[in-house]
């Protein structure tokens, strides 16, 4: 009976220990950057673009119906959202067969909006040819103003060759490069809107009753199991090819970050652009905070002025703006060194509120600047103006003196 206790003590005690062990590797997984089954994936602030989180951002990939955003902020920018659309019979019927539809009749009118809707809540790829046949007068001229917009975001791994995402080798993109699209399609409150709705309903028109459908983004539906509170907008993708895609953006604490997830699959029946979108999101607002670097009327730093009166010589220069710093949680009580550049030849008169420089904050190689102002009016010295006069008088007296000298000496000489 000892031998058996002393064996159920020695067992006890190994199985405790790999307990301990277990729950020490997973915590220390939770402190870690994540790793995601998702080919390709990107987290960025959108105030800062700093870059919290990548993984193969730059690798080219199929976007699938993350398309759309672009064909929505483009009918956004040359549409007035109550102008009525009538279908066509091309944009409907180049639809192929297996993709999403709001089963639009030909003729069947529509407002701007109306599409808009149908186009980011439903996915609909019939929206999505109808817009671009209206606004650019072909599909085809419509293509071609995407890629215009392309070129002047800047994007260099980006081509599309429709409106909507159909598989084509030659339609790509990459994580990074959707981020900035969407980063400029969040400049558009209507999109904002739009792309954010969990649901909507189109009133019944001269073609059809009253269509109603739910968000394809399921983050932003309350009652679907995915649903996260902090996401405000988004648009997903879905192709064999492609995988599943999710672009998305989400709003915490002050915090604005976009995410992008391409290349994703189906694990237990939950789509990985939904379950590794929040996990990244949750990496983000768990590990980065806003910090404040300085406010309005803060002190950065006192001078002398030249030429000014002795009583205001001394002048300190203040903030014009907050300085807010995305950093990492760890460095939150870290205190940065700012770069001071005054302007040159910085003499008085000055008066109080007048930039006389700027200030540079560089974090993790993102700068935050303010100009920086003077909190006082400077008077300009007077003993300059006294010695010119003192200097104006003596010369005047030396040519008085002068002439009366030499007017002297000429009568004498007579």
């Amino acid at each position: 009976m000892k031998c058996n206790f002393k064996k159920i003590c020695i067992l006890s005690i190994f199985i405790l220990t790999l307990l301990c062990s277990n729950f020490h590797i997973v915590y220390a997984e939770n402190t870690s950057e994540p790793e995601l089954i998702s080919k390709s994936a990107i987290l960025i602030d959108n105030h800062t673009n700093k870059i919290l989180y990548e993984k193969n951002s730059n690798e080219k990939m199929f976007p699938a119906s993350t398309t759309k955003i672009l064909t929505a902020i483009l009918v956004l920018e040359n549409c007035d959202l109550n102008e009525i659309v009538t279908a066509s019979y091309d944009a409907i019927m180049s639809i192929p067969q297996g993709y999403v539809t709001a089963n639009i009749s030909v003729g069947e009118q529509l407002t701007v909006e109306q599409l808009l809707q149908l186009l980011l809540v439903h996915s609909a790829n019939d929206a999505a040819n109808v817009l671009a046949e209206y606004v650019g007068g072909s599909i085809e001229s419509f293509v071609s103003m995407m890629n215009t917009k392309v070129n002047e975001l800047g994007l260099t791994n980006t081509n599309f060759t429709n409106t909507y995402g159909f598989q084509d080798d030659n339609h790509y993109t990459t994580a990074s490069d959707l981020s900035v699209i969407m980063q400029y399609c969040l400049k558009n409150d209507t999109f904002r809107k739009i792309a954010g709705s969990a649901s909507c309903s189109i009133p019944a028109t001269n073609k059809s009753d009253i269509r109603s459908y739910t968000s394809t983004n399921q983050l932003v539906v309350p009652n679907n199991p995915n649903y996260y509170s902090y996401v405000t907008v988004g648009k997903t993708g879905f192709t064999t090819e492609a995988g599943e895609c999710l672009v998305s953006c989400a709003y915490k604490n002050d915090l604005e970050f976009i995410c992008v997830v391409l290349g994703g699959t189906i694990i237990d029946g939950v789509s990985t652009r939904f379950s590794e979108s929040k996990i990244l999101y949750e990496y983000g607002f768990n590990h980065f905070s806003l910090k404040n670097i300085a406010n309005p009327g803060d002190i950065i730093t006192q001078i002398e002025v030249s030429n000014a009166s002795p009583s205001t010589k001394t002048l300190d220069l203040a903030f014009t703006d907050s300085i807010y710093a995305l950093v990492n949680n760890e460095n939150l009580e870290t205190n940065y060194t700012p770069e001071i550049h005054l302007n040159e030849n910085i003499s008085a008169p000055i008066t109080q509120g007048d930039v006389l420089g700027t200030v540079v904050y560089t974090i993790d190689d993102i700068p935050y600047s303010s100009d920086i102002v003077a909190t006082h009016n400077v008077d300009a010295s007077q003993l300059l103006p006294f010695v010119l006069q003192v200097g104006g008088l003596f010369i005047v007296l030396l040519i008085t003196f002068k002439i009366f000298f030499s007017k002297d000496e000429k009568i004498n000489n007579e």
